[in-house]
Formats: C-alpha cells, sequence, structure tokens
C-alpha cells in the first residue's frame, strides 16, 4: 500500500522547561498530546487505535508551529490556542470536546456544567468518560473541569500536571 503524507500521523517530543510532552499531528491539525512525562507507547497506541491506517513519523519542522502555541501558552503569553485542530473520537466526544475548548482560560466548570452545556444533564458519566479520553491535554482545556464541589478529579495527565495547568493559569 502506497503512503502519502494524507496517511501520516506526524509527532515530536515536546521538551520544554518542566515539560515533556509528545504531541502529533496528521496533515489536518493537531490530534494528539500526551500527559507529562508519558511513554511514547501511549502516543503509539493511541494511533494504532484511532488511526489505524497512518504511519507514524517523527518530524519537528512539521510540529514546530503547533510546539511554539504550547510553548507560549506554557510561558503565559497565550490565552487562547489558533493552531487547527484534528480530533477523531464518536459524535459524543466531539461534543464534549467541543463544550471544553468553550471553558475560558483561567476559569473551571463542573462536570455537570459540561453536561447542561451539551443538552444532556443526565450524561455525566458520559460526559466524565469523554473528558477522560480527551486526546488533546491543554490544547482541549479537559484541566478545567473540577468536581461539583470543588475538588480536583481525576485527570489523564494525573492530578499534579491538573494542578501545574490551574496554577498557569490564575
Amino acid at each position: 500500500m502506497e503512503k502519502n503524507n494524507e496517511n501520516i500521523v506526524y509527532w515530536m517530543l515536546l521538551n520544554h522547561g518542566q515539560w515533556n510532552i509528545y504531541m502529533a499531528a496528521t496533515t489536518k491539525g493537531l490530534c494528539f498530546a500526551s500527559p507529562h512525562n508519558a511513554p511514547f507507547e501511549e502516543l503509539a497506541a493511541w494511533a494504532k487505535k484511532r488511526l489505524p491506517a497512518y504511519q507514524l513519523v517523527e518530524d519537528k519542522s512539521v510540529m514546530q508551529p503547533y510546539a511554539e502555541e504550547l510553548i507560549d501558552y506554557m510561558e503565559g503569553r497565550r490565552k487562547e490556542f489558533t493552531m487547527p485542530l484534528d480530533l477523531h473520537g464518536t459524535p459524543f466526544q466531539q461534543s464534549v470536546w467541543k463544550a471544553l475548548q468553550e471553558i475560558p482560560y483561567g476559569q473551571t466548570v463542573s462536570y455537570s456544567d459540561i453536561a447542561d452545556r451539551i443538552q444532556n444533564p443526565k450524561s455525566v458519566r458520559a460526559v466524565g468518560a469523554a473528558i477522560g479520553a480527551n486526546p488533546l491535554l491543554i490544547t482541549v482545556p479537559c484541566h478545567r473541569v473540577i468536581g461539583k464541589n470543588g475538588n480536583l478529579t481525576g485527570f489523564r495527565g494525573g492530578l499534579e500536571m491538573k494542578k501545574q495547568l490551574l496554577a498557569l493559569e490564575q
């Protein structure tokens, strides 16, 4: 089977300050950002599941514009991302991830707030599962979702990463 760049997931390890994040993009946009210090295997497993016909190719030049936006965010110079995104999930997951992208910088909401925003107030558990499946940490800001009681709740990158991202936005 012939490979063209339509079937490539470009990737790089963003190593900036304390952060080590695997990032990946298709020709359509950023599709994956790993938790801090996650192994490469997490990216490989995600790509195999979501984009099985694609080949992973390390290419820092393709990934540089995405890396620059993340670095600007990490250094407090950027509050909104303008990069194109290429999210791969179910229609329900897509609706949840879109709602996450609408949470303003520096603010937090609860899981039930997200369920209300997608006009499915009884789907709090499913919202939690969709947030847990978010492949784009930071750029699709699931770190801004907290428990109804104000407590920090689960985060694919771990609660320490969640605390650091929320502190960065204060």
